[in-house]
């Protein structure tokens, strides 16, 4: 026998199986199919616990560091030390709260058997599912820089095909020169050559005239010198030469083609369980939304005409009236920190700058609904048509429109009739987000329509309405689905990867900070509360 099995503490029913249960009812320990057995027993009342919570132990008490013939049986709360009987009578822990030293121990336990849980089912799970992403990322990567050493290759055939081509064809065009080149240096010879056989001939005649004495000959004999003193010309052919050019590395690289610089993206992965960082008290009877001056102050919005500007602690710092006495419908934080408010019942989006109201957006036929403010500066407005039978979104720079985006490739309309909620956020790869009805739309920069989200298929209380809308720093997309008190989080292209709970009631109004904290206006509470999810 192994005697390890000498230690392995058994059911006391089978006697058998190593046991993981006890029944607190019954004092007895219980196996995992035995439990189940045990149960089914309703003569009796039990309560089935993990073993290891439970089990019985000879408590190991540690030596008093004053006293060291005591054992520190109790805990000085007050001094975070334990402490034995000698020390409390001594009067030197005199009015600090002293507990069971084996309380105390049962609770740090406690609180380590949680966090051994948390760090077993929750935070060690996804480390392991960061370490598998790296891994596949890797073999990703090992395989795409793979590729692009091939296209480098390709690139570099392509090229040198090109090269070989000019080559032979210079080599041709130097044997074709060189053979024209040549045929006027043979037709120069041949004259020469012909020229030179009259000469012998007429020296021959010359010396036989001379040899014979004939009066005949010599008498018709016609000097030819003055023909030939006059010397062929000479035919002088410049000897092509083939030019060098100077090689500009650059734009050689642009004809292979630039390799991107590497870009790092630090991705934060999102936090195990969100957490609430501050609630704001706005004093609104209804709250519709909130927009991130900074870090530690929001403008607010609600069932008034008064707008408020409000620190982390509740603090009214500023606040404003619509110039109009009419209630705002949506309100945006532009990029130099002055607030936009939309006002339907007058048409018109209003900018406040230095406190001063100014009208930047007046529209006929449409009425605005909600605003937010692109990175490139533009205002991005959602509305609906004065007879509410059509939903745009319109983009401006400044007081000027530039874009209109309002039907699909098939000419159907992108947004519902219904004037609610039609929350906007640009994301960070400039999607346009929309919520609209049961769904939330989004399009790329120029309109075209890149997915719909119509929530998650878990169990809900009501169907999916989202309201607020925003994007953070990761491309994440935040919606908040209101009649089911969560906000719902998607990646940029719509997957969804979580919820956030955090007791939310009524959740309308979303923003993001610099930093990535969430904040979230609850209608009925008229709260706004600070929640860090990253």
């Amino acid at each position: 026998m192994d005697p390890r099995a000498q230690d392995v503490l058994l059911c006391d029913l089978c006697e058998t199986d190593p046991l993981q249960y006890l029944c607190e009812h019954c004092d007895i320990n219980l196996c995992t199919d035995c439990a189940s057995k045990h149960l089914s027993d309703s003569s009796k009342k039990h309560k089935i616990v993990p073993y290891h919570l439970h089990r019985k132990f000879t408590p190991k008490y540690s030596k008093c560091l004053k006293h060291a013939d005591k054992d520190c049986e109790m805990y000085c709360e007050s001094c975070h030390i334990p402490v034995c009987s000698t020390c409390i009578s001594s009067g030197k822990h005199k009015g600090h709260d002293i507990s069971d030293i084996l309380e105390k121990l049962g609770s740090k336990k406690q609180r380590i058997q949680k966090d051994l849980e948390e760090l077993e089912k929750k935070i060690y799970p996804r480390y392991t599912e960061i370490s598998s992403a790296v891994q596949t990322e890797k073999a990703e990567v090992q395989t795409n820089y793979g590729k692009l050493a091939i296209t480098a290759d390709q690139q570099g055939e392509v090229l040198h095909r090109e090269v070989t081509a000019i080559v032979n064809k210079r080599k041709a065009d130097i044997v074709e020169t060189k053979t024209k080149h040549l045929s006027i240096l043979d037709k120069q010879a041949d004259e020469i050559t012909h020229r030179m056989t009259e000469i012998n001939q007429v020296i021959l005649e010359m010396k036989n005239i001379l040899d014979t004495n004939d009066i005949s000959l010599t008498s018709t004999y016609k000097s030819r010198n003055d023909e030939f003193n006059k010397l062929p010309p000479t035919i002088k052919v410049t000897l092509p030469s083939l030019s060098t050019p100077t090689i500009n590395t650059e734009t050689l690289n642009e004809m292979f083609g630039l390799l991107t610089s590497l870009s790092v993206t630090t991705v934060e992965p999102l936090l195990a369980e969100p957490r609430l960082t501050a609630a704001i008290d706005t004093g609104y009877s209804g709250l519709r939304n909130v927009s991130c001056l900074s870090e530690d102050q929001v403008w607010t919005c609600g069932d008034s005409e008064t707008m408020k500007l409000l620190n982390l602690q509740s603090k009214l710092l500023t606040s404003i009236q619509t110039k109009s006495g009419n209630t705002p419908i949506d309100i945006a934080v532009t990029r130099d920190g002055d607030l936009l408010y939309t006002n339907p019942i007058n048409k018109i989006v209003n900018l406040i700058k230095n406190k001063q109201i100014q009208t930047v957006i007046r529209l006929q036929g449409w009425r605005p609904r909600r605003v937010c403010c692109t990175a490139g500066n533009d205002l991005l407005v959602t509305m609906i048509s004065d007879d509410r039978k059509q939903s745009k979104v319109v983009r401006y720079s400044g007081s000027t429109e530039t874009q209109s985006i309002q039907f699909d490739d098939q000419g159907r309309p992108l947004y519902s009739s219904d004037p609610n909620p039609k929350y906007i956020s640009e994301n960070r790869n400039l999607d346009i987000c929309v919520t609209n009805a049961s769904e939330v739309v989004v399009v790329n920069q120029s309109g075209k329509l890149r997915f719909r989200y119509t929530g998650h298929p878990s169990n809900t209380k009501q169907s999916f309405n989202p309201a607020g809308i925003t994007t953070d720093s990761q491309s994440h997309i935040l919606t908040a689905d209101c009649y089911n008190d969560r906000i719902h989080i998607l990646d940029q292209d719509g997957q969804f990867l979580r919820y956030i709970h955090c007791d939310l009631e009524r959740p309308l109004g979303l923003c993001v900070d610099i930093r990535d904290n969430l904040f979230v206006a609850e209608f009925y509470t008229a709260k706004v509360k600070k929640i860090q999810y990253l």
